[in-house]
């Protein structure tokens, strides 16, 4: 099991152009296998960190922006590299408190372990689980779920 390093936590995209700075531990951090982020990412599944809002800060440049709605309703805001493309965070309207860091644009990345994962009725038949992962079909009914398996895994 991998051990959460103190803050902060760089990243940024992958030309540069955008840096950030995360400057509080994660309040969770899961997988999700939805047919969106795979269809976002381009890949089986999409890391989410959950940070609060106010724990990004912009080193350099000025991301983008992509709002879309999902299929079942729910807007969603992301911030992106207007020059490469790189995914950086997610500002969900409901939950304007937080940010959903990508924690792959993160510069060191040896300590990212998902908690557990959601929308595994989508997940690619490949897909095995850690056995003390946390793991919903869909998204969870307690939007708290996670960050209470992260809080049990890592403290608070």
């Amino acid at each position: 099991m991998s051990t959460v390093p103190e803050p902060p936590y760089d990243g940024g995209c992958l030309c540069g152009a955008v840096r950030y700075r995360v400057t509080t531990k994660p309040l969770t951090l899961y997988a999700c296998h939805c047919t969106d982020c795979q269809r976002q990412t381009g890949s089986s599944f999409v890391l989410s960190m959950i940070v609060l809002a106010d724990a990004v800060e912009l080193l350099r440049g000025q991301p983008a922006t992509f709002s879309t709605t999902t299929a079942d309703g729910i807007p969603k805001q992301s911030r992106f590299c207007g020059d490469c493309g790189s995914r950086l965070w997610g500002e969900p309207p409901k939950y304007p408190e937080i940010k959903v860091v990508r924690p792959g644009s993160l510069d060191a990345t040896s300590w990212i372990v998902p908690v557990g994962h959601i929308w595994t009725r989508s997940a690619q038949p490949w897909i095995t689980y850690a056995e003390d992962a946390v793991c919903s079909p869909t998204q969870p009914e307690d939007p708290m779920a996670m960050i209470h398996a992260w809080r049990e895994r890592h403290g608070a």
